[in-house]
């Protein structure tokens, strides 16, 4: 009996990637960042954004433009 797996959502983003999916410069993404919008978690040395964390912000982006 063979089992297929469903592959795993994708649960965190490095910046180019969280960048790209909000379609923001990084320079801009990183602006947030700085501002407190957007919250990151480190791995070592590299940062990544949570998929959470994406969503959270754009309905957060969304509330601000209504």
């Amino acid at each position: 009996m063979v089992i297929i797996a469903e592959p795993l959502p994708q649960l965190r983003f490095e910046i180019l990637e969280a960048a790209r999916i909000l379609r923001l410069s990084r320079a801009t993404l990183y602006q947030r960042i700085r501002a407190g919008q957007l919250a990151i978690h480190k791995d070592g040395r590299r940062s990544y954004v949570t998929a959470a964390e994406l969503q959270r912000h754009i309905g957060a982006c969304h509330a601000m433009a209504d």
